[in-house]
């Protein structure tokens, strides 16, 4: 049995197979022709963000599992591990915490203007605190959560823990498993024209791509604050530009981008309503090592069929089955 490991994870990872006595290696070049030749005869692969097209994968003629250390899975073509009953594992457990954790930081920075606030301070102008511009609370305002997964439910409940109304719209979850967890499901379009507060927790796909454009931002409330910490594409980047210029939305924070890294100077980047983060929602220490261990397990797991296999990690097993 032989591991690929694409791209630095945390060593608590490695644990998991070198107290097996299993071989791995862990590669830094993520560059296609590298990759093909050096995942050529490997069982697993664990990969971070680098691209797993159909012609690094076909090279790897062993290969059983891909492990992604984190939840999202566009960066592999999941079309052909179907074809070739290769599973495709996910650390659905690890990063819910440090996602909703991020997604409550903006929102409570943003409202609260904080940066402007420390601002002041630091420049001098203490006195001048009645110029800031108004913020506000989170109690009793609406946030619509899009997608109510693992990261949705984690967010609502601390939400709830605001006294926030908490709108849920996720077609995959019934109304009464939303209203078990004392949320309000609701309608798209309904959520976005009373929400004060957006967070999208969607993978992106055929579906989600664009859902927030310039139609969307039409009908949004002048106070909202939308935040993406999923993944770039869902919200259009020039409508997006185009609302907090013009003052159509209070704020955004955002985490994730159409294309990574944004380009220099992108227009989001001279904007002083945004608040922008490097898709590092997921990645606080505690995060960082509960997915490299998830991560490596999963892999372990489904190679020795072990018991302890987490089922639901695995993302297309009616087609491995």
């Amino acid at each position: 049995m032989k591991i690929g490991i694409v791209g630095e994870i945390h060593p608590d990872g490695y644990k998991i197979f070198e107290e097996k006595n299993i071989e791995f290696f862990v590669t830094h070049n993520t560059d296609e022709n590298s990759l093909k030749n050096e995942l050529t005869d490997v069982d697993g692969i664990v990969i971070r963000t680098a691209e797993l097209n159909e012609n690094i994968l076909s090279s790897s003629t062993k290969l059983k599992i891909v492990a992604r250390h984190g939840v999202g899975y566009d960066n592999v073509d999941t079309a052909y591990l179907d074809r070739n009953k290769i599973a495709l594992a996910i650390t659905g457990k690890a990063n819910a915490t440090s996602v909703s954790e991020h997604v409550m930081t903006m929102m409570l920075c943003l409202t609260k203007n904080i940066f402007e606030s420390d601002k002041l301070v630091k420049l001098g102008k203490f006195k001048e605190k009645r110029n800031l511009p108004n913020f506000f609370e989170l109690y009793n305002k609406n946030i619509l959560i899009l997608g109510f997964g693992r990261i949705g439910r984690t967010l609502s409940k601390r939400c709830l823990g605001f006294e926030m109304k908490v709108y849920v719209h996720d077609p995959f979850v019934s109304d009464q498993e939303i209203k078990d967890l004392n949320c309000i499901p609701i309608n798209k379009e309904e959520g976005f024209k009373i929400a004060d507060y957006i967070s999208i927790h969607l993978p992106l796909n055929s579906e989600t791509k664009n859902l927030i454009t310039f139609e969307q931002f039409k009908i949004f409330k002048s106070n909202l604050i939308l935040i993406n910490t999923a993944r770039g594409g869902i919200i259009n980047e020039d409508a997006l530009c185009d609302a907090l210029k013009n003052k159509k939305i209070f704020g955004a924070g955002i985490d994730v981008f159409e294309k990574e890294p944004p380009i220099e100077n992108h227009k989001l980047f001279s904007l002083s309503n945004t608040l922008l983060t490097p898709h590092n929602a997921a990645l606080t220490l505690e995060c960082r090592k509960r997915m490299s261990v998830e991560s490596c397990e999963n892999v372990f797991n489904f190679l020795t069929k072990s018991k302890n296999l987490n089922k639901n990690n695995i993302i297309n097993l009616n087609i491995i089955s």
